[in-house]
């Protein structure tokens, strides 16, 4: 019997010493790849947590949450949520579809009244999947005005589609800011107020709330932004832009622990919730995009990844599950320099190589030699202005930039081989790994239809 007794306690220390061990590795591999991250974006602060078959792996703040003050980031540390906000108004709307006061296919004039002609068709389901055609802030919107949400609504009636309902898909923040007011409409309450009251204090999210700057919100980060090289604090908007549907919260990480707990138990929603907000969307020609509610859809290597990335007032924040390895990655950043998705996916791969993109069989390797050339011709300082937009443009032509001096220091292209190809509304995301003479770089180019590249990310492994 003693020796029964004896074998299993040293099982048991065994397991908790692997752990132990395990756990210690992962901290290792994430600080490696946050600390290069954040000094290659120059980012302050970041707060982390990794989540491993539902037990936290990793909870760790890095840098400053305030640099004026000298404050370090700590697990307890408020950001803003930026749109990744949005997968919460997705997810009152689906309290809301479970209980029966909204349908999914229900015209949006049900809740709103009168509406405009061209929104006849628009249903509750396109707005949560960004295919209404509704479209966003106009390059003339004041963001220091504020508004009502009558106002804003009014702004939003007033705004053409962009293309009938359900024809395309195009991001919009125009169409969460709507979905907020509708359940305003329905419940008689401000969604956040709504939030609080069903999600957060349920599920034990004790900090986290709609943004307010007039309040005492303890343990609150500062958002930066960098001009002309210099660190800046962010800039101000009026109150009302900071209670909008469209992405307007706080939160830590501590929290979004809690709702991740939340997501993996499937708790406060049906299963037929769940199953809606993560499956892609369906356009009216029968195309699928990757997007469900409130949420990204992908894959990589076979694996499921549901994501999201948010972006405001100089704060990035960015979710990625991924249920079929366990694993699941929030990071928190105040800085509008910081890349999200880069921050989120680094972290994860760091932890699980598996969920590191591998080679895919490339279907159009005529324009893989063209983004080649691409990247050839900006290294050799002779980028064509015709494959770019104005903006872009403008930076891969700049001879000051340190990154591209950088890479051309590094050999030679030797290898150029397609990780990711993912639709993105009018645009494709191309997904490359880049095989220099003495290193390897990650680089995603962003094209639209009309060939016109608009986004370009170099990414040193």
């Amino acid at each position: 019997m003693k020796l029964k007794v004896l074998v299993l306690f040293l099982l048991i220390v065994g397991i908790a010493s692997f752990a132990a061990q395990a756990q210690a590795t992962a901290e290792a591999a994430v600080d490696a790849f946050v600390k290069a991250e954040m000094e290659r974006k120059k980012i302050p602060g970041l707060s982390v947590a990794v989540i491993k078959n539902g037990k936290p792996l990793v909870v760790k703040g890095y840098g400053l949450a305030n640099i004026e003050h000298n404050v370090p980031v700590k697990p307890e540390t408020i950001f803003q949520s930026g749109s990744v906000g949005k997968q919460f108004t997705a997810f009152a709307i689906m309290l809301l579809v479970d209980e029966g006061k909204i349908g999914l296919d229900d015209k949006i004039s049900k809740y709103l009244g009168e509406v405009p002609e061209s929104w006849a068709n628009v249903t509750v389901r396109h707005l949560l999947t960004h295919t209404g055609g509704f479209t966003d802030y106009s390059r003339g919107f004041d963001f220091r005005k504020d508004y009502t949400e009558d106002d804003l609504l009014k702004i939003i009636k007033e705004t053409p589609l962009a293309f009938a309902p359900g024809e395309k898909w195009q991001y919009s923040n125009f169409g969460y800011v709507t979905l907020g007011i509708i359940i305003r409409k329905v419940t008689g309450k401000f969604y956040g107020d709504f939030l609080a009251e069903r999600v957060f204090k349920p599920l034990g999210m004790t900090t986290a709330r709609v943004i307010s700057e007039s309040d005492i919100v303890l343990n609150r980060a500062a958002g930066y932004v960098r001009r002309n090289g210099e660190v800046k604090n962010q800039e101000w908007v009026s109150p009302v832009l900071n209670t909008t549907a469209d992405g307007a919260l706080y939160f830590s990480v501590l929290d979004m622990i809690r709702w991740e707990e939340a997501l993996a138990g499937r708790k406060l929603l049906s299963k037929a919730a769940y199953d809606h907000m993560w499956t892609p969307v369906k356009l009216n020609d029968g195309r699928e995009q990757r997007y469900g509610f409130g949420w990204a859809l992908r894959h990589v290597n076979g694996f499921k990844v549901i994501e999201h990335g948010g972006a405001w007032q100089g704060f990035k924040s960015f979710i990625a599950r991924y249920p079929d390895r366990g694993l699941t990655v929030i990071a928190l950043a105040n800085s509008e320099n910081a890349n999200p998705a880069r921050l989120g996916n680094g972290i994860a791969e760091a932890v699980d190589p598996a969920v590191k993109p591998k080679p895919m069989k490339d279907p159009e390797p005529e324009r893989t030699a063209g983004f080649r050339k691409v990247i050839e011709d900006i290294l050799a300082g002779k980028p064509d202005e015709k494959r770019f937009s104005p903006r872009l443009y403008r930076a891969v032509s700049d001879p000051n930039d340190r990154l591209i001096a950088y890479l051309k220091t590094i050999g030679p292209i030797l290898k150029f081989e397609l990780l990711e190809r993912n639709d993105i509304g009018e645009a494709v995301l191309y997904k490359y790994a880049v095989e220099f003479e003495s290193m390897n770089v990650i680089v995603e180019i962003g094209e639209d239809k009309k060939g016109i590249i608009g986004y370009l990310e170099l990414q040193p492994e």
